[in-house]
């Protein structure tokens, strides 16, 4: 998508074949948009480039922890594991390719030095501004973030490569690194920058959500799953994770991508081109589920050999080791003790951005709105609310709610409704309700989370009689300046926070 320094790089190649690295810290399970920078490994390769991978063990345990200490190792080793069966599965030759650990050399006496020079030259601006888009932000940040850019840089110079390789939510480092590194008396590098590929739910595909994005070890039932839920809007190019996944992962390894469909719906047809297929898609030629049913297709088949790798006895211990599970306690048997309470976290809610796309009055109530309410799914939501005293019909029409998409549906006076309208309630009286409101420019879909809580998967429909939702309720309110909270974390979307409009230090139901 971007290059920088392209004048150095021509020069280079004048003279000899590149020398370049693409680096990945060793946090989350990788997903299918690592198919990006693989497939582009792969154009390097064919290019004579040599080419270095990066473990970056070091830099996982730097970002926020997100790799603990004692499974640093483990989850290295899986990563290595799971990368090579990326590039076997798109048909990339390993023994053109070097496979380098962060901590085989960051941890020798001449880097350790380097680090504390380079730190004696960064501001605190400078290193928080780097690495924004990729360390992790949270309210109090550990000191080891900041140094993340810095290992980052200096990778450059000690891997002894002419450029390095990754997503253009790298930017900030890459320029950081070029800005700083002369300082040391060290070379200035080439950057090149892929493309990121939106998630499921139209945000950036993330280790941490786990409903923006699909595992490389998922059942072919997960993806299916995952895929149905995705936002894909008929007409909507924009933020599209299911289209973005067919130009930047499925057309650069194919050529071309057939779209299934059954005869009376005019039958398979075959892409050469991406922009005809986009252009299909935006007339609405070409129908969501066909397009989700035929990218389904296409990944499971990218996806079956890294499966049937990863289905060997030492392979499944090191997945289940490096990525243990958080213990599901089972309830206790009859006249047993100690049994531990279960998890009731918010990541369990599914909390979406829904756009209102019709108000009528319930035939049968006169307090109830029935509202079509579009979550970023192939058809609308019926949902029911009880909003007809507090909020005039022309005030919901057209405008964005958070909606609570996995409360079992249940027929309110002979309606079913398939969610629940989140909205901000004054203490006092007479009692005054305004829905929460994503922030502006945020699209149907869009998850909703609450700070501190983005990974975890939602459960798939809570349970009433677990009474999940009343009890994480329970401590719902609304901050002095109007932010919807869980316990003083405020709620999120990956555009910002979560509000009303002015009921200050109201609960929210």
């Amino acid at each position: 998508q971007e290059v920088l320094g392209e004048d150095k790089l021509m020069a280079i190649l004048k003279e000899r074949e590149l020398k370049i690295y693409w680096g990945t810290a060793t946090t989350g399970k990788p997903h299918v948009a690592y198919f990006v920078p693989m497939s582009k490994i792969a154009d390097f390769l064919k290019a004579g480039c040599e080419v270095t991978v990066l473990f970056a063990d070091l830099h996982a345990y730097l970002d926020n922890m997100k790799a603990p200490w004692e499974l640093l190792e483990l989850r290295t080793r899986y990563y290595e594991h799971v990368i090579k069966a990326m590039l076997e599965s798109i048909g990339v030759p390993l023994e053109k390719l070097k496979f380098v650990r962060g901590t085989d050399y960051q941890l020798s006496k001449e880097y350790t030095l380097d680090m504390y020079r380079l730190s004696s030259l960064v501001t605190q601006h400078d290193s928080k501004k780097a690495g924004a888009e990729v360390v992790k932000q949270v309210e109090h940040p550990l000191l080891s973030g900041l140094l993340y850019p810095g290992l980052q840089a200096l990778d450059e110079e000690y891997l002894k490569v002419d450029a390095q390789f990754g997503g253009v939510d790298q930017r900030k480092i890459f320029t950081f690194a070029e800005k700083y590194l002369p300082s040391l008396g060290y070379a200035k590098r080439v950057h090149l920058m892929n493309p990121m590929v939106p998630g499921l739910t139209g945000s950036k595909m993330s280790s941490s959500e786990e409903d923006s994005k699909i595992d490389l070890l998922d059942r072919k039932e997960d993806v299916k799953k995952k895929l149905k839920k995705a936002f894909c809007e008929p007409g909507n190019v924009e933020n599209n994770g299911v289209l973005s996944f067919i130009k930047h992962v499925l057309f650069p390894l194919k050529s071309e991508f057939v779209i299934l469909r059954e005869e009376k719906w005019g039958g398979n047809k075959t892409y050469t081109a991406y922009e005809a297929l986009e252009k299909d898609f935006a007339e609405q030629v070409v129908h969501p589920g066909d397009l989700k049913n035929s990218v389904e297709v296409a990944l499971n088949k990218l996806l079956d050999p890294i499966r049937e790798k990863f289905n060997s006895p030492e392979l499944k211990k090191l997945t289940n080791a490096a990525y243990p599970s958080p213990s599901k306690t089972k309830p206790a048997e009859k006249g047993t003790k100690n049994s531990e309470p279960e998890d009731v976290v918010p990541s369990r809610l599914d909390m979406r951005v829904g756009k209102v796309i019709s108000v009528e009055k319930h035939p049968d109530a006169d307090s109830l709105y029935v509202e079509k309410i579009d979550v970023g799914e192939p058809e609308p939501r019926t949902v029911v609310s009880g909003l007809v005293q507090f909020v005039p019909r022309e005030q919901l029409q057209d405008r964005l709610v958070v909606l609570l998409c996995n409360l079992k549906p249940q027929k309110m006076r002979g309606v079913e409704s398939q969610g629940m309208v989140l909205c901000a309630s004054s203490l006092g009286e007479p009692r005054q309700v305004e829905p929460l409101d994503p922030p502006a420019g945020s699209c149907a879909g869009e998850r909703v989370f609450v700070e501190g809580y983005e990974s975890g998967c939602p459960d798939d429909e809570l349970k009433p009689k677990k009474k999940v939702f009343e009890k994480l309720q329970a401590d719902f309110c609304v901050s002095e300046d109007c932010v919807a909270q869980w316990k003083q974390k405020n709620f999120l979307t990956k555009l910002g926070r979560v509000s009303c409009k002015s009921l200050k230090g109201g609960s929210i139901s």
